[in-house]
């Protein structure tokens, strides 16, 4: 699957292979999928010109790096990458690459990891403290690659990183006053946003959303969701809906969207969305599950 070559601006988002010339000047960037690409960008700003690897509306998890990727990751100064178990092509490729002067950031590294069996929970950016741990590890490779502007990279790190204070607090203030606290989610992506804020996620799949439940599982949801008075099943945009739909069907519930920012489609980038608004989104469907 190739990155669509074209002369976006920054504006074009998820897709875009470059946002500006090559003989700009700028850090050369790349990053593994949609939420490394806003945290790049929030950190880069008009410093850094981005290639993101992930089209949009691309489930991450079992995506596979192209002939076009590598080739752009050998032209590269840094390339970001979550890490934990995301991306699982990335070590390989990381070996197999000429390119010795490419700063990698794992931004995940430093990170308490949730285990879910013999596998690290990888979307630990769905806690804001979490997601403040990966933009320092991108603002300090930046720094790395371009120290004449480490003012730069890191008055954005402190913007950013208010921000994410503000959203935590957003999260702490509004899920303290429910007293419902179990979710059914389609994929098991909100173990760290759970963790944070209180809730138990009662996941129908695994942590790799092509996961299919068996009817054992199944029905052990819908008894749960049962006893629970659970009224609303939640899925993912970049996943199929149809166990959600079958669960909810059979005990009278509805279905709402919870977004893992695991990617965002053409229609939210072009929208302007990003990592803020899609969790203060998250955060109202949330709130309005609990209350019903």
């Amino acid at each position: 699957m190739a990155v669509i070559v074209a002369g976006c601006t920054t504006a074009c988002g998820q897709n875009a292979i470059k946002n500006t010339a090559d003989d700009s000047g700028k850090v050369k960037v790349m990053t593994s999928f949609y939420t490394m690409y806003d945290f790049a960008q929030k950190i880069g700003g008009e410093k850094v010109e981005i290639t993101n690897m992930v089209p949009s509306g691309t489930e991450p998890h079992d995506w596979e790096p192209s002939a076009i990727d590598i080739r752009n990751m050998e032209d590269a100064d840094v390339f970001i990458y979550n890490g934990a178990g995301m991306e699982h092509w990335a070590e390989d490729i990381l070996k197999s690459l000429d390119n010795s002067e490419l700063i990698t950031v794992e931004a995940s590294e430093g990170v308490e990891l949730i285990r879910e069996g013999k596998e690290n929970d990888p979307h630990v950016w769905l806690d804001p403290e979490n997601a403040k741990i990966e933009m320092e590890h991108i603002k300090d490779a930046f720094i790395e690659a371009d120290k004449d502007n480490a003012e730069y990279y890191n008055k954005n790190y402190e913007t950013y990183s208010r921000q994410l204070d503000g959203l935590n607090q957003e999260f702490e203030e509004t899920l303290s006053q429910v007293t419902n606290k179990d979710i059914i989610v389609a994929h098991k992506a909100f173990g760290y946003l759970c963790k944070a804020y209180g809730l138990n996620q009662i996941a129908i799949e695994g942590l790799m959303p092509d996961s299919e439940p068996d009817p054992a599982r199944m029905e052990e949801i819908i008894q749960l969701a049962k006893k629970k008075e659970i009224n609303t099943i939640f899925f993912e945009e970049l996943v199929s809906p149809k166990v959600a739909n079958t669960i909810a069907k059979e005990i009278g519930a509805k279905t709402e969207v919870l977004n893992p920012l695991e990617g965002l489609s053409e229609e939210q980038m072009d929208a302007g969305e990003d990592y803020f608004s899609v969790m203060r989104t998250n955060l109202k469907q949330i709130k309005k599950a609990l209350e019903n």
